[in-house]
């Protein structure tokens, strides 16, 4: 704990509740212990306000249009897994067996919860500020924010926008491959232009396989995907 309150540059009043930001539901089955479902739903909440205000104020001349896809690109899944893995927080998750041994401590949607849920332990711990302080520096510059292409969120969608400059040209995926057993899939995605393959990705879902090829492509198009 002491380790993980180090690398975020924050230390708890209560330790309780960075604790409970870390505990998985898969952890807590015969335990009188608290998952991070109800922190996550919270951080969900103060990461959006945080995120909005900093648009709000940065971005000025900036419609709500835009302002709102940025936002949503900054907070999806995609983004906070980025974030969690700056400080391997998978490391410090409690986790049941079955968890543990099919990869979660890097499966997107238990990395990304858990740091919606460790906001909220910061923001419950220490108020607002405390909060923000340590969202801010995840964020991408201004200058990469304002011209759309941080590319942190939906590769699908950003590539599509990308394309959709040529109306002629069309963007289709297919699932190459697929191993694993069925508690542990992995698959091989390819997303293809016009008939030819673009770019491969890999992931323990379709859709992440899918996103993984998008992000791909996009980067050999020369655009920045981190």
């Amino acid at each position: 704990m002491k380790e993980l309150q180090e690398k975020i540059g924050y230390s708890f009043k209560n330790e309780k509740l960075l604790e409970e930001a870390l505990t998985h539901s898969s952890y807590t089955n015969g335990k009188h212990l608290k998952s991070n479902e109800r922190l996550e739903f919270l951080g969900d909440s103060v990461l959006s306000i945080v995120v909005s205000k900093y648009l709000f104020e940065n971005l000025t001349n900036m419609p709500e249009g835009q302002l709102t896809k940025i936002r949503a690109g900054v907070v999806c899944e995609n983004a906070l897994y980025p974030f969690a893995r700056k400080i391997d927080l998978g490391k410090y998750i409690f986790l049941g067996k079955g968890e543990e041994m099919t990869g979660g401590r890097d499966r997107h949607s238990i990395l990304a919860d858990a740091f919606e849920a460790l906001i909220a332990a910061i923001y419950l711990d220490g108020g607002i500020e405390a909060a923000r302080s340590f969202i801010l520096p995840f964020l991408p510059p201004l200058d990469k924010l304002k011209d759309g292409r941080f590319l942190l969120g939906d590769y699908k969608t950003v590539l599509q926008e990308i394309i959709q400059q040529n109306p002629e040209e069309k963007i289709a995926y297919e699932i190459a491959a697929e191993s694993g057993q069925a508690h542990n899939k992995q698959f091989t995605a390819n997303v293809l232009l016009n008939g030819q393959v673009i770019g491969t990705g890999i992931g323990k879902s379709k859709k992440e396989a899918e996103q993984n090829a998008a992000r791909e492509a996009i980067g050999l198009m020369g655009y920045e995907t981190n």
